[in-house]
C-alpha cells in the first residue's frame, strides 16, 4: 500500500467521463477500507464465535473505522489537525461506507451457510470476495452524484492532498474477488 501523498489542486469534473473516472477513483478508495475493516470483523467475530449480530455490528464498526483512517492518514500526515480533519472525513466518506455495508452485509446475510462458514471455508471467503466489489459497485453512482454537488470525495479534494492505495491496484483486486467469490458461489449451487 502506498502513501503518497501530493498536494496539488486542480478542479473536479462535474460529468461525463472525467467525473465517472472521478467518482471511480473514490469509490475505490473507500473500498479499500470498507473491505479491511469488513474482512476483519467477519474473521475476528467468526473466530470468536460471535453471534451473527455481533460480527456484523463488528464488522461494520471497522469499515467505518478503516475507511476514515486511510482517509485521514495523509490528511494528518500533511501536519493537518484532527479537529479539521475528522469532519472531513466523515463528510468525505460516510454515505458512501454506509452502502457499501448495507448491500454487502444484505449480500453476505442472503447467501445460505455464508454467516456460518468457517474461516477455512471457501464459502466464508468467496461471499466476502463477491460482495465486496458489489458494494462498491452500488456505491459508485452515489460517489458520482455526491462530488457532481461538492460533497463526498470532492471535500477531500480540496484540501489538495491525495494518499491511499493506487486505484488501479484497488480496481485489480477487486475484480479478481469478484471473480473468484463469483466462482465459489456459482459452485455452490452447482
Amino acid at each position: 500500500m502506498s502513501s503518497h501523498a501530493h498536494h496539488h489542486h486542480h478542479a473536479l469534473p462535474t460529468d461525463g467521463r472525467a467525473l465517472t473516472a472521478t467518482a471511480l477513483s473514490a469509490t475505490l478508495h473507500c473500498l479499500t477500507g470498507c473491505a479491511i475493516g469488513e474482512i476483519a470483523g467477519m474473521a475476528i467475530g467468526t473466530a470468536l464465535g460471535l453471534s451473527n449480530e455481533a460480527t456484523l455490528a463488528l464488522a461494520v464498526g471497522l469499515a467505518f473505522l478503516f475507511g476514515y483512517g486511510l482517509t485521514s492518514l495523509p490528511l494528518l500526515r500533511a501536519g493537518m489537525a484532527l479537529g479539521v480533519v475528522v469532519p472531513i472525513a466523515l463528510a468525505s466518506d460516510t454515505l458512501s461506507i454506509a452502502v457499501m455495508e448495507v448491500v454487502d452485509n444484505t449480500i453476505i446475510m442472503t447467501i445460505p451457510g455464508a454467516m456460518e462458514a468457517g474461516l477455512g471455508s471457501l464459502l466464508f471467503w468467496g461471499s466476502l470476495a463477491f460482495a465486496l466489489p458489489v458494494a462498491g459497485a452500488v456505491a459508485l453512482p452515489v460517489n458520482r452524484w455526491l462530488i457532481a454537488r461538492g460533497k463526498g470525495h470532492a471535500v477531500v479534494h480540496e484540501t489538495g492532498v491525495h494518499g491511499g492505495p493506487s486505484p488501479r491496484t484497488v480496481g485489480a483486486a477487486a475484480a479478481g474477488a469478484f471473480l473468484f467469490g463469483a466462482a465459489v458461489l456459482l459452485a455452490e449451487v452447482i
